[in-house]
């Protein structure tokens, strides 16, 4: 299996070309239902019903399952809409995807504006249904991520607060898994009254002599002191601060490099494989590069993979120049 390279085609038939336990981790993000058609026949998201969307999803993340290590894991971000709202057409098609503005010609200006059964204004609840299909597809539920946005869209909406968070879920093909908790602890908030466990640190190396502290708060080395300084760490909480960045090259919404960074740290070690299925523009091969993972892509439309070619050769040349 060829790594660092994008496949084009449809990510449930490249799956199934992949050899089983290939693959260490999965971080991606799917296209969002109903909100934007992406110009290509076989996509996924202008399913006529979220039960076929959910369930489309689950078959691509069991061929994942097959393709995963047994200490594989998957992060998985999607967003969630609202019954009844967002489906009015535009000509603008270079606006993100979280903006609900389809092509006025596209499938998705004619899907139904509410789920059956649900009555308008209500929201979907996506993200959860598809995480509850996959862990009743036998895939362990590990954790809920809220990816916090301070620069969230602003909304016209005076009946409700403005939305300004998605879901990544933390997804284990079996309950022993790999993962790095000390690649990506965070800084201990000041006065927190707990600190963890042996994340206590002084500004001078133990090494250099008998160690003895006194009651000011110093440590004494062979003669010399050493200003006592807490060196404060504890394990990453589920809600991650990151703001959205656009690229101007790209025509849709894009991860933003800071959210996939804990993702890949944790869950893939040095050399081993990420897996985006749903590749888009790249970014998830780029942060794999850049810590020393190998990468593996799929996406269907190639005008995309065009973008995330460049994208990705640019970031090989500054990866070259760094050494």
């Amino acid at each position: 299996m060829e790594t660092n390279k994008i496949y084009q085609g449809n990510c449930l038939d490249v799956l199934k070309t992949l050899p089983n336990a290939s693959c260490q981790t999965v971080v991606t993000s799917p296209p969002y239902y109903g909100l934007r058609d992406y110009g290509v026949d076989g996509q996924l998201g202008l399913e006529e019903t979220v039960e076929e969307y959910v369930s489309n999803l689950v078959k691509v993340f069991r061929e994942v399952r097959r393709v995963l290590k047994d200490d594989g894991t998957v992060w998985l971000n999607l967003g969630d809409s609202y019954a009844g709202s967002g489906k009015g057409a535009t000509k603008d098609k270079g606006q993100p995807k979280h903006k609900y503005i389809p092509d006025p010609k596209s499938i998705a200006t004619t899907l139904p504006k509410s789920p059956a059964g649900l009555s308008p204004k209500n929201l979907i609840g996506i993200p959860w249904r598809v995480a509850f299909a996959l862990q009743a597809d036998g895939w362990i539920l590990r954790s809920d991520v809220v990816w916090n946005k301070p620069n969230a869209m602003p909304e016209s909406v005076r009946d409700r607060p403005t939305k300004a968070h998605e879901y990544i879920f933390l997804l284990a093909k079996n309950q022993s898994y790999y993962y790095d908790n000390d690649a990506i602890k965070e800084k201990a908030v000041d006065g927190d009254p707990n600190p963890p466990r042996g994340s206590r640190g002084v500004t001078s190396s133990p090494n250099l002599g008998t160690r003895k502290q006194d009651l000011l708060g110093k440590r004494t080395y062979s003669g010399f002191n050493a200003r006592y300084k807490p060196l404060l760490k504890r394990n990453k909480r589920t809600v991650w601060t990151v703001a959205t960045r656009p690229r101007k090259e790209a025509h849709f919404a894009t991860f933003p490099e800071q959210l996939i960074e804990p993702c890949v740290l944790s869950s893939c070690p040095e050399e081993g494989v990420v897996l985006d299925p749903f590749f888009g523009a790249g970014t998830t091969g780029k942060v794999a590069m850049r810590f020393n993972r190998r990468y593996l892509g799929i996406e269907l439309n190639p005008a995309y993979i065009k973008i995330a070619e460049n994208y990705l050769s640019g970031v090989q040349m500054e990866l070259l120049n760094e050494l």
